[in-house]
């Protein structure tokens, strides 16, 4: 089999929804494919329009950094996207000023792509100040937080 046959026959692959295909040719040439299958689950957050996406297998996890500053630590975006300081409109912010947390609790959410990405802190400590507004557009590597 020609590569640029084979080659067409994986591009087909991937944009297709198989996930296994195994070929024998005339010339007992057996050809065979996988795709990583990936658990999706989809749900719409209450009052928001845009989708919250959570893969299950082989999760990449989101991750601010704590950058050292005179005041205290700060938290930084890890994307450009959307602030968002709580889960819903009608909830209470995740954080805000005196709200003790720990390395791993869910500081904010970052919209990114209409994917809501769930920010989570790196460091314990105390927020001693919320950096941006509710609904800012962040770029990567923005303080949104002060930990003391």
């Amino acid at each position: 089999m020609e590569y640029e046959k084979i080659k067409k026959l994986m591009d087909d692959m991937c944009e297709s929804n198989l996930t296994t295909l195994e070929i024998e040719l005339a010339d007992n040439t057996k050809i065979k494919m996988k795709k990583e299958e990936k658990q999706v689950i989809v749900s719409a957050p209450e009052k928001f329009d845009v989708v919250r996406d959570v893969v299950t297998n082989n999760k990449e996890e989101i991750k601010s950094d704590c950058v050292k500053e005179e005041q205290g630590l700060s938290i930084t975006s890890p994307m450009v996207g959307t602030f968002y300081s709580k889960p819903s409109p009608d909830s209470e912010p995740y954080v805000k000023v005196g709200t003790k947390v720990k390395k791993g609790d869910i500081v904010c959410i970052i919209e990114a792509m209409k994917l809501m990405n769930e920010i989570e802190a790196e460091c314990d400590g105390e927020i001693s100040k919320v950096l941006v507004n509710d609904g800012e557009p962040v770029e990567y590597g923005k303080p949104l937080f002060v930990i003391v």
